[in-house]
């Protein structure tokens, strides 16, 4: 069963992210809806979309593995299928965010190396069986995105003499949601949806930022630093705290809305006054994942759900969101087109005049952008062009 205000959430949160994505093009545009600098005890408006996104992660997570064991899926078969679709995350956030490294001119040239790591995404993970492609043609597309991912990690030159091969750094936005979802799908799965289990997750994650963030003893180097993301506690906060949310409302629901709606709004407030309280000793920083900044974005989440459940699923108000749908059920393939279309435009010298792209009318713009690309993803969705991990 879909729920209407996830939905649309999940289509609201990945609109803005596309928007503040494309800020980077902008001059003049207002600090509060910028990301806040490393140094920073601030919250922008930026600085909170990610957040909701991995937010929404954790509240799709038991209506997903619902619905799988309602078909009589077994536990390793789902298992299997949560593996497999974090590494995939994880793997295309390591080729995302070594672009962002990849020397400028050298090899093959950064946005050209952009472009063709976003045309093998497209080719290995595209839902071939739903799409009109003939049959005899998927396993051969798949097998050329994979040697196309080959051959840009031969040819990848990084760091600022090109030296530089492929490392994880910080696994980038779809490796964290890999992270996130790996943890915490597995947790569900593993405890059978316990609620208690779940809550007692979330704690921990955010006891681990607190210590992540005030000791040194979650500070580890060589391999095990690879699974800093987890262990640091914040990322993964994010989709327990979804999760729970899910399982509150379930269990709490059976006998109306009223006591999840005052319960979920309850834990929003104590969030939010629990990292405005804390600010004064770790500040709120997205890139530093202060437990304050985790906290108030987690309140932020409860009271959102709340609000557009409310909205959507008790007053059944949704055609406002029909124009930015695609975005909530396509959301990978509405997340990799910028991709395509950022190293184009870099690689060419089409560019739109100063005025287009600066202060009030540059945000419109881009705010424009973002919607044209969930337009494009509603129709590669109706002609049967999706990408599905």
């Amino acid at each position: 069963m879909r729920i209407a205000s996830i939905d649309i959430l999940r289509a609201l949160t990945m609109v803005l992210m596309i928007w503040v994505n494309d800020f980077w093009t902008l001059t003049e545009i207002p600090k509060w809806l910028q990301h806040a600098s490393a140094t920073e005890d601030y919250l922008g408006f930026s600085d909170v979309i990610f957040p909701l996104f991995l937010f929404i992660v954790g509240l799709s997570i038991p209506y997903a593995i619902q619905h799988r064991l309602s078909k009589k899926e077994s536990t390793f078969t789902i298992g299997k299928h949560i593996l497999i679709r974090s590494l995939s995350l994880l793997f295309i956030g390591y080729f995302m965010v070594n672009y962002e490294t990849h020397h400028e001119t050298l090899g093959l040239g950064r946005y050209l190396w952009c472009f063709l790591m976003a045309f093998a995404v497209a080719l290995v993970w595209m839902n071939w069986k739903k799409s009109p492609v003939p049959q005899k043609w998927h396993l051969v597309f798949q097998i050329i995105g994979w040697l196309i991912f080959l051959y840009l990690a031969i040819a990848y030159k990084g760091g600022n003499s090109g030296d530089d091969w492929m490392k994880p750094q910080w696994w980038g936005i779809l490796g964290l949601i890999g992270w996130a979802y790996l943890a915490n799908a597995l947790a569900y799965l593993f405890t059978k949806g316990n609620l208690y289990a779940m809550l007692i997750l979330w704690v921990v994650f955010n006891i681990l930022s607190v210590l992540a963030t005030s000791t040194d003893i979650l500070h580890f180097d060589g391999f095990a630093g690879y699974f800093s993301t987890l262990y640091s506690g914040t990322i993964p906060a994010f989709t327990a705290a979804g999760v729970v949310t899910t399982l509150l409302f379930q269990k709490l629901g059976k006998t109306g809305l009223k006591l999840p709606y005052v319960v979920l709004i309850m834990i929003g407030v104590a969030c939010l006054v629990y990292g405005i309280g804390t600010r004064h000793i770790w500040g709120i920083s997205k890139i530093q994942g202060t437990p304050s900044w985790l906290a108030i974005c987690s309140g932020i989440g409860f009271l959102s759900f709340v609000l557009l459940h409310y909205v959507a699923d008790v007053l059944k108000i949704t055609q406002w969101a029909n124009l930015i749908k695609p975005a909530g059920t396509a959301t990978l393939t509405c997340y990799m087109i910028p991709y395509f279309i950022y190293p184009l435009r870099n690689l060419s010298s089409i560019r739109l005049p100063e005025i287009l792209n600066s202060g009030f009318v540059g945000l419109f713009v881009s705010f424009a952008f973002a919607l044209l690309v969930v337009f494009f993803t509603g129709w590669l969705e109706r002609k049967g062009y999706k990408l599905k991990l």
